[in-house]
């Protein structure tokens, strides 16, 4: 079969040792499609689960790996699993040679011609709300319902996590070309607010073996290195990249936000405040839960997001 990414067979073996692990632990067997876009240029790996309504999943820096839990809970829907741009056996594009607002969303609805679906609902998480509610504003026709997961850059007043700074130093030159052993990984998560699942082993062995994987055989994490420097510089995010008061207004889209309240990204009141532009979005809030709050009890958020997404079935 092949691929999205250049790399040497014995990597890509190896990288699918570790993500299979993680969606047996969850007894789901997706289905591989390879996506060829011309505009921007790219070829795209999108992991399939189930049949009925289409679910598109836009993930954050936690990985695509990190969904099973999430997608297990989502039964009788076509659960469609997104390597972005770079990450897993997706071929990488330079964020920096395109208007970053147009370019994602090009993406996404490429995406969609591509599996020949006209309209979906779209989940994203973090960096991945910022991708769902821009293919809400650009081509709204394409989109049903939307979630929005944990804490993402979509206003000016959102500051940008510890972690995604460091990616834009040097230090963060250095890291990204290292394995992320999983003490690291368990030191991200704790500062990403998930301290308590992390201590209480809700976290599975598989998704650090995975995150392990994903560093040592693919580009993953230097590619989001490569797309968050054009994004990000020293005083916050760039123009274009959040949204104004005003465009979120013009978000029609019935839209679920869901926040765990030890997300350290953005505060409550910061996303209370975006929920209520948002013409038709609800806030969830998920007390002590972390920035990817499926990770601390995906049952839970399975049904507010499943529930959300029936209503409009």
């Amino acid at each position: 079969m092949t691929t999205g990414q250049t790399l040497a067979p014995d990597r890509i073996a190896r990288y699918r040792q570790a993500e299979r692990a993680m969606w047996d632990r969850y007894g789901l067997e997706p289905t591989e499609r390879f996506i060829d876009l011309d505009a921007p240029v790219a070829r795209l790996r999108v992991l399939e689960v189930g049949t009925g309504t289409p679910v598109l999943f836009v993930h954050g820096t936690a990985g695509p790996g990190s969904l099973p839990p999430l997608v297990g809970e989502l039964n009788g829907l076509r659960r469609l699993v997104l390597d972005r741009p770079g990450w897993g056996l997706s071929t990488a594009i330079d964020f920096s040679g395109h208007e970053y607002q147009a370019v994602v969303a090009d993406v996404l609805s490429g995406v969609l011609d591509a599996l020949e679906i006209s309209r979906a609902h779209v989940v994203g998480a973090s960096i991945g709300n910022v991708w769902a509610l821009r293919l809400a504003a650009r081509r709204p026709s394409r989109v049903d319902r939307m979630v929005l997961l944990g804490g993402g850059p979509l206003v000016p007043d959102v500051r940008i996590p510890p972690f995604i700074r460091l990616l834009t130093t040097p230090v963060g030159a250095l890291m990204v070309r290292l394995p992320e052993k999983p003490r690291v990984t368990r030191m991200q998560l704790r500062q990403l607010g998930h301290g308590a699942s992390v201590d209480a082993g809700r976290i599975p062995t598989e998704f650090f073996d995975w995150r392990t994987a994903m560093t040592r055989e693919t580009g993953s994490l230097r590619n989001e290195r490569a797309m968050v420097r054009t994004i990000a510089g020293p005083r916050g995010f760039r123009a274009g990249l959040t949204f104004e008061d005003e465009e979120l207004a013009r978000i029609d889209q019935p839209t679920l936000f869901v926040y765990g309240t030890s997300d350290p990204v953005g505060t409550v009141d910061v996303w209370r405040r975006v929920v209520d532009l948002l013409p038709h979005g609800e806030l969830r809030l998920a007390d002590g839960f972390g920035h990817a709050p499926w990770l601390d009890d995906a049952g839970w958020i399975g049904g507010e997001v499943g529930r959300f997404l029936a209503d409009g079935g």
